[in-house]
C-alpha cells in the first residue's frame, strides 16, 4: 500500500452514485471508503451491496470525523455547494457532482471556503473528459483552431428519456417542487466543453426561454420552487478572448439526447452533429471524419508479462467504456474492467481527484473552473426572466495556479 493514503466518505448511496463507489474503493490510494445517507434504508442496502462496513448516517457526522480525510458528494443538486462548503471549512477535500450550485452566492462561498481551506475541491464535471473534448482541447493547444471564433454546446435531455424517475428519486414525495428546475442551473455539461478547450470565460449573456406548456405541469408560476417556465433555454455568450458561444439546455424536445461540442477558429473548426463529427479547414479536401475516434466501446489493456521483452493482451482486460483517445496509461491497474459511464470519463473523475487530494495538487474542475462553469448558467437564467436583457457575469478570477494534468498511474 502506498505510504499516503485517504480515507473517504461517499454521501448520497443513490443510483448515480453506484457508478462511483466501486471505483473509489479500487483506488490504491483510497484507504478506505465510508458510506453515508440520511435514509437508512438506502444506507444499508449499498453497504451490503458494495461490501462497505463502515458508515455514518449525516455528513455533519462525518465532517466531525477527525479520521475522514475527504467526501465525495452525490446528493440532490441544490444541495451541492452548500455541502460542498460545510466540508471545506471541516477541513475535509470535496469531490462534488454537479452542478456547481445553483445561486451566484452559492458559487462565491464555495470559492471563498475553497482558498481559505487550501483543501482540494473538484467538480465531478464529466464532459471534460468526453472523447470530442480532449480531441479539440489537443488541437486547440498545437494551434490547429487559431483563434477561437465561434463556439456552440449543448445538452439536449428529454424527460420522457428517464428524467421523470430521475426527478421522483431526488425529490421523493415533493419531487414537483424541484423538477422543474431552470435548465440553465445546470449547465455544466455545456459550458465546460468550450471553456476547457479554449481557456476562455463568459463575460455576457443574453438568454430566451421556451414557455413550457406540458400536460405534466411542472414549469410555470407556481409549479415549481423557481416560478420557471422555461422547460428549453437558449444563451448568446460574449467571451473573455473576443469571440462568442451559443449554449443550449434542453428538457422538452423530440430528440434522442445529446451533449456535444463545435468550435470554429480562424485555421481550422470541429463540428459535431447527430450525423457524425469532423475536422474542416478552408479545404475541402482535408476534411477529416473522426467518428470512430470518438466511439468508446473500450479499450484493452495491455499488460507486462514475466518476460520483459514480451507483452500480451489481457483476454478479459479492458477499460470499458473508452475511446481510443482517452489516456488509460494514466489510470490505476485497478480500474481494469470497471465500468467508466459518460463517454469514459469517470475514471478520470476519481483518478483526478483521488491523487490531487493525496498530493496536495490543482486538478482540471477546480473550484475557480467550476464557478465559470456555473455562473453564466445562472446568470442567463437571470437575463431570459428579463426577456433576453444583456447581462454582465460575475467572474471570481482563473485558478491559482495550472491544474496539474497525470500522464503516469499513481504509485
Amino acid at each position: 500500500m502506498p505510504a499516503v493514503t485517504i480515507r473517504l466518505g461517499i454521501v448520497g448511496c443513490g443510483s448515480f452514485a453506484g457508478n462511483f463507489i466501486p471505483l473509489f474503493k479500487a483506488h490504491p490510494l483510497v484507504q478506505a471508503v465510508v458510506l453515508c445517507d440520511v435514509d437508512d434504508g438506502k444506507l444499508a442496502a449499498a453497504a451490503q451491496k458494495y461490501e462497505i462496513a463502515e458508515t455514518s448516517p449525516s455528513l455533519d457526522r462525518l465532517c466531525a470525523d477527525a479520521t475522514i480525510d475527504a467526501v465525495a458528494l452525490f446528493t440532490q443538486n441544490w444541495l451541492h455547494a452548500p455541502q460542498a462548503v460545510t466540508a471545506l471549512r471541516a477541513g475535509k477535500h470535496v469531490y462534488s457532482a454537479v452542478p456547481t450550485g445553483i445561486t451566484q452566492q452559492e458559487v462565491e462561498n464555495l470559492v471563498a471556503a475553497t482558498q481559505a481551506s487550501g483543501r482540494v475541491y473538484m467538480l465531478g464535471e464529466t464532459s471534460y473528459y468526453y472523447p470530442a473534448v480532449l480531441y479539440c482541447r489537443q488541437r486547440f493547444r498545437a494551434g490547429d483552431f487559431g483563434r477561437a471564433v465561434y463556439g456552440e454546446a449543448e445538452y439536449i435531455h428529454d424527460f420522457d428519456h428517464g428524467l421523470y424517475d430521475v426527478m421522483k428519486w431526488r425529490g421523493g414525495d415533493r419531487w414537483r417542487e424541484t423538477a422543474g428546475g431552470p435548465p440553465m442551473h445546470y449547465p455544466t455539461h455545456s459550458t465546460s466543453q468550450i471553456l476547457s478547450v479554449t481557456g476562455a470565460h463568459m463575460t455576457h449573456v443574453s438568454c430566451q426561454g421556451f414557455v413550457d406548456d406540458h400536460e405534466d405541469g411542472l414549469f410555470g408560476v407556481g409549479a415549481n420552487r423557481w416560478d420557471n417556465p422555461f422547460s428549453n433555454q437558449t444563451a448568446l455568450f460574449r467571451m473573455s478572448d473576443g469571440s462568442s458561444c451559443r449554449i443550449s439546455e434542453m428538457r422538452r424536445l423530440g430528440h434522442p439526447g445529446a451533449v456535444r461540442m463545435s468550435l470554429f477558429g480562424t485555421q481550422g473548426c470541429f463540428e459535431q452533429e447527430d450525423a457524425g463529427a469532423r475536422w474542416l479547414t478552408r479545404d475541402r479536401r482535408e476534411t477529416e471524419s473522426i467518428d470512430e475516434q470518438l466511439v468508446c466501446a473500450g479499450v484493452p489493456v495491455v499488460l507486462l508479462s514475466d518476460d520483459p521483452m514480451r507483452v500480451v493482451t489481457a483476454d478479459d482486460g479492458t477499460h470499458k467504456g473508452m475511446s481510443i483517445l482517452h489516456p488509460i496509461q494514466r489510470l490505476p491497474r485497478e480500474f481494469t474492467n470497471i465500468p467508466s459511464g459518460h463517454a469514459g470519463s469517470h475514471q478520470f473523475l476519481v483518478d483526478d481527484f483521488v491523487r490531487a487530494a493525496v498530493n496536495g495538487d490543482l486538478p482540471p474542475n477546480n473550484a475557480w473552473d467550476a464557478a465559470r462553469y456555473a455562473l453564466p448558467g445562472i446568470i442567463a437564467h437571470e437575463s431570459s426572466q428579463r426577456g433576453g436583457e444583456l447581462l454582465e457575469i460575475l467572474d471570481l478570477g482563473a485558478p491559482p495556479c495550472a491544474p496539474v494534468e497525470y500522464s503516469e498511474p499513481p504509485t
